[in-house]
């Protein structure tokens, strides 16, 4: 069985493109970021939310046996209106790569972020809270344990469907170092534009093309591809 009829047994991706499902978004990143990590104050309401919601678009990842929205990420997406409107990226960080930014047409620049896990689904604390295991819960099945592992690779997934509807070829991130060499074993290379910067914990600014990002994950494990285009549907 592949990585994606594996995953699409417990899982489902879902485009948060109501206001409704937006509230699931907000929701769940409360839990993550506010409760569960620490990143963020906890609001009264009990969502988390910021200004760039406003023009970022967002998927959920739902476990189908229980209901629950267990991932989700976004990606803000560029003004139309005000094209050299600042990403987060930009304000929190200095870029000095600007000879290989000058290559990225700002119209198809994106930047993704918000790129979390419920806690439910997540492996050792210790291991950055990277990748999905799940090993611990005896009370799922061998196969259900084995496809939430690849929660990551979904929510790649979700941002590849994000950026074909809305035209975007390349991403900002500002990541972890930690999270950028778990995504380098997968084959997928972000390259740094910046040096590290205290944002929630030391990150570094990056960028990737989402061609190159398909390539190298195809060299890896061609299994990955199909995961990440949906079966060759993105």
């Amino acid at each position: 069985m592949s990585i994606l009829d594996a995953f699409n047994q417990y899982f489902e991706m879902i485009p948060a493109d109501s206001e409704e499902l937006k509230q699931e978004v907000y929701k769940l990143r409360y839990q993550v970021y506010c409760l569960e990590r620490g990143f963020l104050d906890p609001e009264e309401d009990g969502v988390e939310y910021d200004d760039y919601d406003q023009n970022s678009c967002h998927y959920l990842i739902r476990h189908r046996e229980s209901n629950c929205y267990m991932a989700t990420t976004r990606l803000v997406l560029p003004d139309k209106q005000n094209p050299q409107k600042l990403f987060p990226i930009e304000e929190h960080s200095h870029i000095d790569n600007k000879a290989l930014l000058d290559t990225m047409p700002r119209a198809n620049l994106a930047e993704l972020s918000r790129f979390c896990v419920s806690k439910t689904f997540r492996r050792r604390k210790n291991e950055q809270d990277l990748i999905v295991t799940n090993d611990a819960d005896e009370s799922r099945t061998i196969n259900e344990r084995r496809s939430s592992a690849h929660l990551t690779l979904a929510l790649f997934t979700c941002a590849i469907s994000m950026s074909s509807e809305h035209n975007i070829h390349y991403w900002y991130a500002i990541m972890e170092p930690a999270l950028k060499r778990i995504f380098s074993t997968m084959g997928i290379h972000f390259v740094e534009i910046g040096p590290l910067v205290d944002y929630h914990g030391m990150r570094v600014p990056c960028v990737i093309k989402v061609d190159d990002l398909l390539t190298g994950a195809a060299k890896k494990n061609t299994d990955y591809l199909q995961m990440l285009t949906n079966n060759g549907q993105l």
